[in-house]
């Protein structure tokens, strides 16, 4: 089903300088504080991917995990938390990459995945496109078959897409 998700626009608050400064940080906490922007938001997710037998939804933190886990309802499907390096209390697979503003590594616990479940990757914003790849590649370490990555925001200027290639990349706002 398609959604015009245009309004949730008027839903997300623009923060200049923030992480550092040049960078205008895209703030989804009015988004998630109406009902009606938030719940429209994890059913478009939802809708999106209807049909695909999801097994997992993966959330990457820290904002993915508030999306992820309402979609991974949704699906009748496993939450898993992809975490920044050092926040998981088990044995973990690690995948660094490249951020717009630095580097970072992320993690997931080695036994998150079986051999073929079909895992959706949803995260708040896609940039550079570094941390949804470093999803994409801990799903397919762990044997699993990537569904799709799906984000809320998608900051066009920064080509996140092109490291994403051959997967469905699905954004419901475009800047």
């Amino acid at each position: 089903m398609a959604h015009d998700a245009s309004w949730l626009k008027d839903h997300i608050r623009d923060i200049p300088d923030f992480p550092k400064p040049g960078v205008v940080f895209k703030d989804i906490t009015p988004l998630l504080a109406d009902v009606d922007a938030f719940r429209f938001a994890v059913d478009a997710i939802a809708d999106h991917f209807a049909g695909n037998d999801v097994h997992k939804v993966l959330g990457v933190e820290a904002r993915g995990f508030i999306i992820a886990a309402p979609v991974a309802y949704r699906f009748g499907a496993g939450f898993i938390p992809i975490r920044k390096a050092g926040k998981l209390p088990w044995r973990v697979l690690s995948h660094s990459y490249q951020l717009e503003y630095g580097t970072d590594q992320l993690d997931v616990h080695e036994d998150a995945l079986t051999r073929d479940d079909r895992a959706l990757i949803v995260d708040d914003v896609l940039e550079t496109g570094g941390t949804s790849a470093a999803a994409v590649e801990l799903v397919r370490k762990l044997g699993g078959d990537v569904v799709g990555v799906q984000v809320l925001i998608e900051l066009s200027a920064l080509a996140g897409r092109k490291r994403l290639s051959g997967i469905d990349v699905v954004s419901e706002l475009v800047y």
